[in-house]
Protein backbone atom coordinates (compact mmCIF):
# COMPACT_ATOMS: atom_id res chain seq x y z
CA UNK A 1 0.00 0.00 0.00
CA UNK A 2 1.38 3.29 -0.62
CA UNK A 3 2.00 5.65 1.78
CA UNK A 4 -0.24 8.42 2.98
CA UNK A 5 0.34 11.96 1.52
CA UNK A 6 -0.03 14.64 4.35
CA UNK A 7 -2.92 16.66 3.54
CA UNK A 8 -1.30 20.23 2.62
CA UNK A 9 -1.82 23.03 5.36
CA UNK A 10 -5.08 25.34 5.45
CA UNK A 11 -3.39 28.33 6.18
CA UNK A 12 0.06 29.75 6.54
CA UNK A 13 2.20 33.11 7.23
CA UNK A 14 5.05 33.11 5.42
CA UNK A 15 8.02 35.43 7.05
CA UNK A 16 5.12 37.84 8.37
CA UNK A 17 5.98 41.13 9.80
CA UNK A 18 3.28 42.43 11.45
CA UNK A 19 2.29 45.18 14.23
CA UNK A 20 0.49 48.59 15.12
CA UNK A 21 1.55 52.25 13.89
CA UNK A 22 5.31 52.52 14.38
CA UNK A 23 5.39 49.06 16.69
CA UNK A 24 6.38 45.86 15.24
CA UNK A 25 5.15 42.85 17.27
CA UNK A 26 5.76 39.73 14.43
CA UNK A 27 9.50 39.31 13.51
CA UNK A 28 9.45 37.12 10.37
CA UNK A 29 7.14 34.47 11.46
CA UNK A 30 6.28 31.42 9.69
CA UNK A 31 3.32 29.36 10.54
CA UNK A 32 1.10 26.46 9.02
CA UNK A 33 -2.01 25.18 10.62
CA UNK A 34 -2.81 21.71 10.01
CA UNK A 35 -6.03 20.69 8.51
CA UNK A 36 -8.39 18.90 11.01
CA UNK A 37 -6.30 19.68 14.06
CA UNK A 38 -6.52 21.86 17.01
CA UNK A 39 -3.63 24.11 17.39
CA UNK A 40 -3.16 26.63 20.29
CA UNK A 41 -0.88 29.46 20.59
CA UNK A 42 0.90 30.07 24.07
CA UNK A 43 3.10 32.92 25.11
CA UNK A 44 3.10 35.57 27.53
CA UNK A 45 1.28 38.92 27.58
CA UNK A 46 2.68 40.61 24.47
CA UNK A 47 4.31 38.11 22.90
CA UNK A 48 2.35 38.14 19.84
CA UNK A 49 -0.14 35.89 19.80
CA UNK A 50 -3.26 37.75 19.04
CA UNK A 51 -1.61 39.83 16.48
CA UNK A 52 -0.71 36.33 14.52
CA UNK A 53 -4.58 35.20 15.09
CA UNK A 54 -5.09 38.62 13.60
CA UNK A 55 -2.55 38.90 10.57
CA UNK A 56 -3.44 34.97 9.83
CA UNK A 57 -7.41 36.10 9.86
CA UNK A 58 -6.97 39.19 7.28
CA UNK A 59 -8.09 41.77 10.32
CA UNK A 60 -4.85 42.93 10.14
CA UNK A 61 -2.74 43.46 7.29
CA UNK A 62 1.04 42.15 7.71
CA UNK A 63 3.70 45.18 6.56
CA UNK A 64 5.75 42.34 4.85
CA UNK A 65 4.94 38.57 4.13
CA UNK A 66 2.34 36.44 3.16
CA UNK A 67 -0.87 34.90 4.49
CA UNK A 68 -2.54 32.40 2.19
CA UNK A 69 -5.91 30.51 2.55
CA UNK A 70 -5.73 27.17 0.62
CA UNK A 71 -2.72 28.08 -1.16
CA UNK A 72 -3.74 31.62 -2.23
CA UNK A 73 -2.82 34.92 -0.78
CA UNK A 74 -5.77 35.71 1.53
CA UNK A 75 -5.21 39.13 0.08
CA UNK A 76 -6.42 38.02 -3.55
CA UNK A 77 -9.55 36.94 -2.03
CA UNK A 78 -13.61 38.76 -1.62
CA UNK A 79 -14.52 39.83 1.85
CA UNK A 80 -17.26 37.20 1.39
CA UNK A 81 -15.13 34.22 -0.02
CA UNK A 82 -12.91 34.53 2.85
CA UNK A 83 -15.81 34.71 5.22
CA UNK A 84 -17.00 31.49 3.54
CA UNK A 85 -13.91 29.76 4.22
CA UNK A 86 -12.48 30.91 7.64
CA UNK A 87 -14.57 32.01 10.46
CA UNK A 88 -12.52 33.91 13.77
CA UNK A 89 -14.14 35.04 17.31
CA UNK A 90 -12.05 37.90 18.42
CA UNK A 91 -11.33 38.59 21.86
CA UNK A 92 -14.40 39.44 24.28
CA UNK A 93 -16.91 40.17 21.22
CA UNK A 94 -19.85 41.89 22.27
CA UNK A 95 -23.53 42.10 20.98
CA UNK A 96 -26.25 44.64 20.35
CA UNK A 97 -28.48 45.18 23.49
CA UNK A 98 -31.76 43.40 23.00
CA UNK A 99 -30.34 40.93 19.83
CA UNK A 100 -31.59 37.42 20.52
CA UNK A 101 -29.16 34.16 20.40
CA UNK A 102 -31.37 33.36 17.00
CA UNK A 103 -30.73 36.59 16.01
CA UNK A 104 -26.73 36.40 17.03
CA UNK A 105 -26.42 32.95 15.42
CA UNK A 106 -28.07 34.01 12.20
CA UNK A 107 -25.58 36.96 11.83
CA UNK A 108 -23.08 34.11 10.83
CA UNK A 109 -25.00 33.20 7.48
CA UNK A 110 -24.35 36.66 6.32
CA UNK A 111 -21.32 35.42 4.15
CA UNK A 112 -23.94 33.28 2.08
CA UNK A 113 -26.51 35.75 1.72
CA UNK A 114 -27.24 37.76 -0.94
CA UNK A 115 -29.57 40.53 -1.87
CA UNK A 116 -31.06 38.88 -5.44
CA UNK A 117 -30.33 35.30 -3.97
CA UNK A 118 -31.08 34.19 -0.62
CA UNK A 119 -31.86 30.80 1.20
CA UNK A 120 -34.15 31.20 3.78
CA UNK A 121 -34.47 27.43 4.80
CA UNK A 122 -30.67 26.62 4.75
CA UNK A 123 -29.67 29.42 7.24
CA UNK A 124 -32.83 28.08 9.48
CA UNK A 125 -31.29 24.84 9.47
CA UNK A 126 -27.72 26.20 9.67
CA UNK A 127 -28.72 27.57 12.66
CA UNK A 128 -30.84 25.25 13.97
CA UNK A 129 -27.88 22.96 13.55
CA UNK A 130 -25.06 25.92 15.15
CA UNK A 131 -27.40 26.03 18.28
CA UNK A 132 -27.52 22.28 18.98
CA UNK A 133 -24.14 21.27 18.77
CA UNK A 134 -23.24 24.42 21.27
CA UNK A 135 -25.74 23.72 23.65
CA UNK A 136 -27.42 26.79 23.30
CA UNK A 137 -31.20 26.14 21.64
CA UNK A 138 -32.92 26.45 24.40
CA UNK A 139 -31.62 29.87 24.77
CA UNK A 140 -32.38 30.89 21.30
CA UNK A 141 -35.03 33.32 22.29
CA UNK A 142 -32.97 35.04 25.71
CA UNK A 143 -31.58 38.51 24.68
CA UNK A 144 -27.69 37.73 24.51
CA UNK A 145 -26.91 40.50 27.16
CA UNK A 146 -28.88 38.53 29.91
CA UNK A 147 -26.74 35.56 29.10
CA UNK A 148 -23.29 34.13 31.70
CA UNK A 149 -20.09 34.53 30.12
CA UNK A 150 -20.20 30.66 29.39
CA UNK A 151 -23.48 30.85 27.35
CA UNK A 152 -22.41 34.00 25.90
CA UNK A 153 -19.12 32.08 24.41
CA UNK A 154 -21.28 29.14 23.53
CA UNK A 155 -23.66 31.11 21.55
CA UNK A 156 -20.77 33.46 19.42
CA UNK A 157 -19.10 29.95 18.72
CA UNK A 158 -22.89 28.50 17.57
CA UNK A 159 -22.44 32.02 15.05
CA UNK A 160 -19.23 30.96 13.76
CA UNK A 161 -20.57 27.39 13.37
CA UNK A 162 -23.61 29.36 11.43
CA UNK A 163 -20.89 30.16 9.03
CA UNK A 164 -20.23 26.54 7.88
CA UNK A 165 -16.44 27.10 7.73
CA UNK A 166 -14.41 24.89 8.33
CA UNK A 167 -11.53 26.90 9.49
CA UNK A 168 -11.77 28.42 13.01
CA UNK A 169 -9.99 30.86 14.50
CA UNK A 170 -10.19 31.79 18.33
CA UNK A 171 -8.78 34.70 20.29
CA UNK A 172 -8.89 33.67 24.06
CA UNK A 173 -12.15 32.05 23.87
CA UNK A 174 -12.16 31.11 27.31
CA UNK A 175 -10.97 33.97 29.37
CA UNK A 176 -12.84 35.19 32.62
CA UNK A 177 -14.58 32.09 32.91
CA UNK A 178 -14.55 29.53 35.56
CA UNK A 179 -12.80 26.76 35.68
CA UNK A 180 -15.64 24.11 34.64
CA UNK A 181 -16.71 26.36 31.52
CA UNK A 182 -13.44 26.63 30.41
CA UNK A 183 -13.24 22.83 30.24
CA UNK A 184 -16.75 22.38 28.84
CA UNK A 185 -15.71 25.00 25.65
CA UNK A 186 -12.53 23.09 25.58
CA UNK A 187 -14.83 20.00 25.01
CA UNK A 188 -16.75 21.40 22.63
CA UNK A 189 -13.91 22.62 20.42
CA UNK A 190 -12.04 19.11 20.31
CA UNK A 191 -15.16 17.82 19.02
CA UNK A 192 -14.98 20.14 16.40
CA UNK A 193 -11.62 18.96 15.43
CA UNK A 194 -11.90 15.44 15.91
CA UNK A 195 -15.78 14.38 15.27
CA UNK A 196 -16.25 17.19 12.37
CA UNK A 197 -12.83 17.64 11.42
CA UNK A 198 -12.35 21.40 11.50
CA UNK A 199 -8.87 23.33 11.68
CA UNK A 200 -8.60 25.41 14.56
CA UNK A 201 -6.37 27.43 15.64
CA UNK A 202 -6.93 29.10 19.27
CA UNK A 203 -5.00 31.64 21.41
CA UNK A 204 -4.92 30.35 25.03
CA UNK A 205 -3.03 31.53 28.13
CA UNK A 206 -3.98 28.19 30.96
CA UNK A 207 -0.90 26.36 30.02
CA UNK A 208 -2.37 22.99 31.35
CA UNK A 209 -5.42 22.85 29.70
CA UNK A 210 -3.42 23.82 26.17
CA UNK A 211 -1.58 20.64 26.66
CA UNK A 212 -4.75 18.52 27.40
CA UNK A 213 -6.43 19.69 24.75
CA UNK A 214 -4.29 20.70 22.06
CA UNK A 215 -3.01 18.67 19.15
CA UNK A 216 -0.25 21.33 18.33
CA UNK A 217 1.31 23.86 20.93
CA UNK A 218 3.06 26.88 19.06
CA UNK A 219 5.28 28.93 21.76
CA UNK A 220 5.59 32.59 20.93
CA UNK A 221 7.90 35.31 22.52
CA UNK A 222 8.67 38.50 21.41
CA UNK A 223 7.35 38.74 18.25
CA UNK A 224 8.47 34.86 17.18
CA UNK A 225 8.18 31.14 17.71
CA UNK A 226 10.27 29.51 20.26
CA UNK A 227 9.29 26.06 19.84
CA UNK A 228 6.23 24.00 17.52
CA UNK A 229 4.92 20.71 17.91
CA UNK A 230 2.71 17.96 20.43
CA UNK A 231 2.43 19.18 23.70
CA UNK A 232 5.39 16.38 24.94
CA UNK A 233 7.27 18.17 22.61
CA UNK A 234 7.13 21.89 23.67
CA UNK A 235 6.28 21.43 27.04
CA UNK A 236 9.63 21.02 27.83
CA UNK A 237 11.44 22.91 31.31
CA UNK A 238 14.12 24.55 28.94
CA UNK A 239 11.20 26.13 26.91
CA UNK A 240 8.85 27.11 30.04
CA UNK A 241 11.97 29.00 31.35
CA UNK A 242 12.70 30.50 27.89
CA UNK A 243 9.15 31.41 26.79
CA UNK A 244 7.41 32.56 30.33
CA UNK A 245 10.46 33.00 32.55
CA UNK A 246 8.89 30.17 34.59
CA UNK A 247 10.71 27.76 37.01
CA UNK A 248 8.68 24.82 37.06
CA UNK A 249 8.87 21.07 36.97
CA UNK A 250 6.60 18.80 33.95
CA UNK A 251 4.78 16.05 35.09
CA UNK A 252 2.74 13.69 32.91
CA UNK A 253 -0.60 12.66 33.84
CA UNK A 254 -0.21 8.87 33.34
CA UNK A 255 -4.06 8.33 31.75
CA UNK A 256 -4.23 10.58 28.92
CA UNK A 257 0.00 11.48 28.99
CA UNK A 258 -0.55 15.05 29.14
CA UNK A 259 1.94 17.17 30.32
CA UNK A 260 1.31 19.81 33.36
CA UNK A 261 3.11 22.36 34.67
CA UNK A 262 4.13 22.52 37.98
CA UNK A 263 5.43 26.28 38.91
CA UNK A 264 8.05 26.07 41.88
CA UNK A 265 6.95 27.58 44.93
CA UNK A 266 8.23 29.56 47.51
CA UNK A 267 7.43 26.78 50.38
CA UNK A 268 11.04 24.51 48.00
CA UNK A 269 11.09 22.04 45.55
CA UNK A 270 8.04 19.75 44.83
CA UNK A 271 7.98 16.75 46.17
CA UNK A 272 9.77 14.16 44.29
CA UNK A 273 8.13 12.39 41.22
CA UNK A 274 9.56 9.46 39.19
CA UNK A 275 11.05 9.99 36.17
CA UNK A 276 9.61 8.66 33.00
CA UNK A 277 13.09 8.01 31.53
CA UNK A 278 16.62 8.58 33.43
CA UNK A 279 17.57 11.81 30.66
CA UNK A 280 14.18 12.80 30.76
CA UNK A 281 13.14 16.25 32.33
CA UNK A 282 9.86 15.01 32.72
CA UNK A 283 7.96 13.04 35.66
CA UNK A 284 5.42 11.20 36.07
CA UNK A 285 2.66 11.60 38.82
CA UNK A 286 2.82 8.88 41.06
Amino acid sequence: MPPTLAKPPRLTGEALHAGYESRRVLDGVDLSVAEGQLTVLLGPNGSGKSTLLKTLARTLAPSAGRVCLDGQDIHRRSTREVARRLGILPQGPTAPEGLTVRQLVGMGRFPHQRLWRQDAERDARAVREAMAYADVAALAERSVDTLSGGQRQRCWIAMVLAQETDLILLDEPTTFLDLKVQVDLLELLSRLAHEQGRTLLLVLHDLNLAAAYADRLVMMRDGGIVASGTPREVFTVAHLKRVFDLDARVLVEPETGSPICVPYTRQGALPPARPVSPTADRCCVS
